[in-house]
């Protein structure tokens, strides 16, 4: 036996989607649930008749909350939900979506239509139309989803402000989802589409409830690197569906990097003709670009693209010659570049008209321009660099160099009404940068990301917290519960500076991760963060609590065509059918 602990003996129960196996570390752990005496059913060896019954009643009684706790199991968790077990049959062949009169968007609103088509065979998996009606059933009532809407915004883009709030309360016959934007209205649908469940003989229930619901962060995001393995587009469309189920709202695409660059420029075709792995299989065409954004958009959710330099740069000196800067040993060029050359005017020129092109690609009112990890090593080799440090009076510190570059880099974004997004190596090194520019957090220990979180609010920037959700790194176990215990906000400040934490976001970077591991790995784990960035933080505070909730979402998702890698020891009633 491999590695076998005490703590992997587990108990196991049905719920509606499949079989549960709990740990028996977590199962301890519920001793605020079942007396103390009762919990260590499995540690014990008394065979006293009273105290087996005992021990029967208690764990009947867990399967029971749980067996309760799942019909309402909307992962992430709403802000307010209750529910009834007065349940309603549902039947596809008698259900509708429909507008109420008085909605801003009715019939033709090409994003809640295409939800409809979208949800009514997630809603009904195993519905197949199979002739018309029988004579009985014309007299019968459909169930029918009212949705309201107060601004339609039909044919836009979800944006930084958009409204995510929705109400939904489902009782006989009907389901009101009322929504200020169309974007609250899609959340809303995926909530009433997990209310859904189906018993042994397949039949389909809802149980009466009420929710009212909006994020607790604005930013939710999750990035994908496309340039140290590539990902297909369909990889890349899954995940959008996945993020949509999960209630992710910002898709990261950090689309070059220094292995390749896979984005094809129309401006300068040769940075993916000679930086792409390959120029015509490994690359993101302009048409490509407009599927992921469409797609995305049909999801309510953003598409924030991001170019980084002036580090990470090593694909774009491939197609642009004189971009790079060359390294020199001694007096003599190694043949060798490092980051992009920031004392040469032609890279600002460059810079300018790329994201030009850019901006008018992506319609997302932020860009994302990097900022980190710039080795300074070749800087401070090149001779003509040396020289324009003197020039501008920079003397031997080379973090005013990158804060030159980086500070231009904002000027042009700005000029092209686009707000900038940045990592946290900008304000690190002291970079004069607008007060709108927006701080990512990638690094740094727990202490260390309290104290930036710290400063960076404190100067009155708006801060993403990435570092804790790099769930590219891996761990045997339940590696989840980390990512799930996150506290966002606990940190030294005022009020109002935790409000400038806008948002998180779950990074899978790509070292090792291309498509054929790429959903297992970040399903469910990314579920976990998630529910924090969405949900209310003292309702979601028990990781044995949610464990149950992930598992039955865990299997939802695998219902649904996403690989989603398992919590622990158990089994989907439908398991993943794809291979």
């Amino acid at each position: 036996m491999s590695g076998f602990t005490p703590d992997d003996v587990f108990v196991s129960y049905d719920t509606s989607f499949g079989q549960l196996s709990l740990p028996l570390s977590t199962y301890r752990t519920l001793h605020h649930t079942v007396p103390q005496h009762h919990v260590d059913i499995l540690g014990s060896l008394d065979t006293m008749e009273e105290e087996r019954k005992s021990r029967r009643f208690w764990f009947m009684a867990l399967i029971m909350f749980f067996s309760v706790s799942c019909v309402d199991a909307v992962w992430p968790m709403p802000q307010m939900i209750s529910t009834s077990m007065d349940r309603y049959t549902l039947n596809p062949r008698e259900f509708i979506f429909q507008y109420s009169s008085g909605s801003s968007a009715q019939s033709g609103c090409s994003l809640l239509d295409s939800a409809f088509k979208r949800y009514f065979p997630l809603i009904f998996p195993d519905y197949r139309a199979a002739g018309p009606r029988q004579p009985d059933e014309w007299f019968r009532f459909p169930f029918t989803v009212v949705v309201h809407v107060e601004k339609a915004e039909c044919e836009g883009y979800p944006d930084a402000d958009s409204s995510e709030s929705y109400k939904l309360s489902v009782c006989s016959g009907q389901a009101a989802l009322r929504a200020e934007t169309v974007w609250g209205a899609l959340r809303g649908l995926e909530s009433f589409s997990q209310l859904v469940y189906q018993d042994a003989s397949g039949e389909y229930f809802v149980n009466k409830t009420e929710i009212e619901d909006f994020p607790r962060f604005q930013f939710r995001g999750i990035l994908l690197d496309t340039s140290r393995h590539y990902l297909p587009l369909p990889a890349i469309l899954k995940t959008l569906d996945a993020m949509s189920y999960n209630k992710f709202n910002v898709f990261h695409w950090h689309i070059v990097d220094d292995p390749s660059f896979p984005y094809q420029s129309s401006t300068f075709p040769g940075l993916s003709s000679k930086g792409a792995f390959h120029p015509s299989t490994h690359v993101y065409t302009q048409i490509d670009v407009k599927r992921v954004i469409a797609h995305a958009r049909l999801r309510g959710i953003r598409v924030l693209a991001e170019f980084d330099s002036p580090g990470h740069t090593q694909s774009w000196g491939k197609g642009q010659p004189g971009l790079l800067t060359p390294c020199y040993k001694g007096t003599v060029p190694t043949g060798t570049f490092g980051p992009v050359n920031p004392a040469n005017p032609s890279s600002y020129q460059f810079m300018t008209r790329l994201f030009k092109e850019v901006t008018s690609v992506f319609p997302d009112s932020y860009i994302h321009l990097g900022g980190d990890e710039v080795d300074f090593t070749c800087w401070k080799s090149n001779p003509d660099v040396r020289g324009f440090m003197l020039k501008m009076g920079f003397g031997t510190d080379y973090t005013k160099l990158e804060s030159y570059y980086m500070e231009n880099m904002v000027n042009i974004t700005k000029g092209l009404k686009k707000t900038a997004i940045v990592w946290q190596d900008v304000f690190d090194y002291h970079e004069k940068i607008p007060v709108d520019t927006v701080l990512h957090i990638w690094k740094g220990s727990p202490s260390q990301i309290q104290q930036e979180l710290s400063s960076i609010t404190l100067a009155g920037y708006r801060v993403i917290l990435a570092a804790p959700w790099y769930i590219n790194h891996i761990a045997y176990g339940q590696d989840w519960t980390r990512y799930y215990t996150i506290l966002p906000l606990n940190f030294t400040g005022t009020e109002q500076q935790k409000k400038l934490v806008i948002g998180g976001e779950v990074c899978m970077w790509g070292e090792y991760v291309d498509a054929t591991n790429l959903s297992p790995r970040l399903w469910p784990r990314a579920s976990a963060a998630a529910e924090r960035l969405w949900s209310d933080e003292k309702m979601t505070s028990s990781v044995t609590d949610a464990f149950p909730r992930l598992v039955d979402f865990r299997c939802r998702l695998l219902r649904r065509g996403i690989q989603a890698e398992p919590l622990f020891v158990g089994h989907c009633r439908h398991e993943y059918q794809g291979i």
